[in-house]
């Protein structure tokens, strides 16, 4: 069976962490789109709507240092099993709780999924055990099958809240969420002890907390323009812009969803080209354009048809982005380089849904798209003059 597929090793834990990747970017593709919808149902204004999303962002860009020093202590399996068990406490407190106060709960579990993608907890342990489950010639790649797998189980997600019409039906959707977080803790257990650190060491040495630091502040102004647009935000903004129904919000963010899939192995195959940074920034620039055009639509279809073509190209970055801070670490402290990279990204992130929330309540809906695409084309500008002479251990371009 190893040599069917020549990208990754066909293994049980391999297999075990493919499943439990794709059962929780399913539940994050709904809950990103629900979230926001579900949160103004339960009463809340768009400006506490922004703050509940800024906690939830800030809160797992933290859980993922927290989490990266924890398996250094008792394990990977150990600490996936009780983020698993975060997520389960999540979208029981969203599917039960009614007071402003209760439904924050869930935020501050680091699990509230508003971006759609893993930026605490399970992406500093898993990206850090992919990097070392297959040969470096071959990382890239692997890196783009990761994110692909979470691309195409978060449009099913992101479709499936198409149907929370209401809000009994949003409540029943996020039981499911916290039924997913069980399902996440119970494939972590079943790891086998391959699965753990192969050595035990500081999650992050000093020294490379500085080397990462350059990298690591330009990754900050790209996330605060990214926070500024996540999908939540985006799918509260059409929904308060043009009035998009969940019907209509769900089958688009599973379109969207749909195109990173396919831009994700797209990335793999152009960075074993061109290179990593010259992926991450040669994609981006004209994302970023068309990101400023979005808010200048004259109707929904013009806004989705822009997002689709935004977004066919925005997160080619990310496997290319995840498969580089891996490579300019030592094994051993890979995770902590993730955990700290997302952490400072969460940092910047978790600012944009604040002056979302204010930008949308106050009538300025166009300037969360102006701000984020300007402040991407500074980061993609700078990355590519600070980094593009800098590769990784793996790269061997011709």
């Amino acid at each position: 069976m190893g040599g069917c597929l020549p990208v990754t090793p066909i293994g049980r834990d391999f297999a075990l962490i493919l499943a439990a990747r794709l059962l929780r970017a399913f539940g994050f593709g709904l809950a990103a789109v629900l979230v926001g919808l579900h949160l103004e149902r339960r009463g809340l204004t768009a400006g506490a709507i922004g703050v509940v999303l800024t906690i939830g962002l800030l809160s797992a860009a933290i859980s993922g240092v927290l989490a990266a020093a924890l398996a250094s202590r008792i394990g990977r399996r150990a600490t996936l099993a009780a983020a698993g068990m975060l997520m389960t406490v999540a979208g029981a407190d969203l599917a039960l709780a009614t007071s402003p106060v209760l439904l924050g709960i869930a935020a501050v579990t680091g699990m509230l999924g508003a971006a759609s993608v893993d930026l605490g907890p399970f992406a500093s342990i898993e990206q850090a055990a992919l990097a070392e489950s297959v040969e470096p010639s071959r990382r890239n790649v692997a890196f783009a099958r990761y994110s692909l797998t979470g691309g195409l189980a978060a449009a099913a997600g992101a479709l499936l809240a198409g149907t929370a019409t209401n809000l009994d039906r949003g409540r029943l959707l996020f039981a499911l969420y916290a039924a997913i977080g069980l399902a996440t803790a119970g494939l972590a257990l079943l790891l086998s002890p391959r699965a753990e650190a192969p050595v035990r060491a500081a999650a992050l040495s000093s020294a490379q907390i500085r080397a990462l630091a350059p990298l690591s502040a330009l990754f900050a102004i790209d996330a605060l323009g990214g926070g500024l647009v996540v999908n939540a935000v985006i799918a509260y903004w059409l929904h308060v812009r043009f009035g998009a129904p969940a019907n209509v919000l769900g089958p688009a963010f599973a379109a969207i969803a749909l195109l990173q899939a396919a831009s994700y192995e797209v990335s793999g195959r152009l960075a074993n080209r061109i290179g990593l940074i010259r992926t991450m920034v040669f994609t981006h620039i004209p994302s970023n354009v068309l990101l400023i055009l979005v808010p200048l639509s004259p109707s929904l279809p013009w806004a989705i048809g822009l997002l689709l073509a935004r977004f066919s190209l925005s997160q080619m970055d990310v496997p290319a982005r995840q498969a580089y801070v891996v490579s300019i670490v030592p094994p051993a402290e890979r995770a902590g380089a993730v955990a700290f990279t997302g952490l400072v990204r969460g940092l910047g992130q978790a600012l944009g849904p604040i002056v979302s929330g204010a930008a949308i309540q106050g009538a300025a809906l166009g300037l969360p798209f102006f701000l984020a695409g300007g402040l991407k084309l500074v980061y993609d500008l700078s990355l590519y003059a600070a980094f593009r002479s800098r590769r990784a251990e793996h790269e061997t371009l011709r």
